[in-house]
């Protein structure tokens, strides 16, 4: 499918339940704690090394076959531990998304499952067993890398915002200043640096992030061959990367067309942020049309 605009264009703002301002806090809230212990997790571990292992085990796209439906049915099951804003399934979200999207832009079908399809990734979590609190779950360490891998990862290695690896982490990252301090690639000369491994304008798809749901739904979009543009696929690679769309870091390492996207990947935060209220959709009445847009851009059983 070709390329589209560069400006989405939108005609109608999300109506979000609370002040735009009350949205992701991350310094007080009745979650707080377990945002705070999920994030902290994420940067002591994500690391180089981390991200590559992770690109290898889970590329292939081989761990399972299922539709996009029966994708979205598991994501009941997940609530997700980085979130400061809600309590309840990830598959309630997706709806809220997409349908703030749809009334937004009526005419662009696909960009309607985009918001249905952004956090798909997160099923990661629930891959194999269900999962227990306590070690190894969720919140232990990782296992050392290799064979030994645990095949349903923890959270921290699923959801949540992501930033580039390999370099030095800028302060909007969120809790920045407190939880990298276990990270052994902060105390690597070869990735202090502004730019660390990579070189000025290399382009963010050159650059290795914090591995998790973003780039893991990006892959199945792409192994799938999903019949969607490709400011799709990128705004469910990058939609995470609040420090750059959100905060304006990280620019250094971005191409033109990086540039380009920009103005999407803020569209789609629109709707995935400020469609966030209690008052769940009715699935239900919902599914028949998203089930339309699936069988149009990425029918049947897909790999996962």
């Amino acid at each position: 499918m070709s390329g589209l605009q560069a400006d989405p264009d939108s005609s109608e703002e999300p109506k979000p339940g609370k002040a735009k301002s009350e949205f992701r806090n991350y310094t007080e809230g009745k979650l707080i704690d377990r945002v705070y212990n999920t994030y902290l997790l994420m940067h002591t571990h994500q690391t180089v090394e981390f991200v590559r292992r992770k690109s290898a085990q889970y590329g292939s796209c081989s761990l399972r076959r299922m539709s996009v439906m029966e994708a979205l049915e598991l994501l009941d099951q997940l609530v997700d531990e980085s979130d400061p804003d809600v309590d309840f399934p990830n598959s309630f979200h997706a709806f809220q998304t997409a349908e703030g999207i749809r009334r937004a832009h009526p005419d662009k079908d696909w960009f309607h499952l985009v918001g249905l399809l952004h956090d798909l990734g997160k099923v990661l979590v629930l891959f194999g067993e269900p999962q227990v609190s306590g070690e190894g779950a969720r919140g232990g360490p990782p296992e050392e890398p290799g064979c030994c891998d645990p095949p349903v990862p923890p959270q921290w290695a699923v959801v949540g915002d992501t930033f580039p690896v390999g370099c030095k982490v800028q302060k909007s990252v969120v809790y920045g200043d407190s939880t990298f301090h276990d990270n052994p690639d902060t105390k690597d000369p070869r990735y202090s640096t502004e730019c660390g491994m990579y070189q000025p304008g290399c382009g963010l798809d050159n650059v290795l992030m914090s591995w998790g749901h973003d780039e893991y739904m990006y892959q199945v979009m792409k192994f799938n061959k999903f019949a969607l543009p490709k400011e799709a696929f990128y705004m469910v690679r990058f939609h995470s990367f609040y420090p750059w769309h959100a905060h304006g870091d990280y620019g250094h390492l971005c191409s033109e067309e990086d540039q380009r996207m920009l103005p999407w990947v803020r569209e789609l935060n629109k709707f995935d942020l400020y469609t966030k209220q209690e008052e769940l959709p009715d699935v239900q009445q919902l599914r028949a049309y998203y089930q339309g847009l699936i069988d149009k851009y990425c029918p049947g059983q897909l790999c996962w």
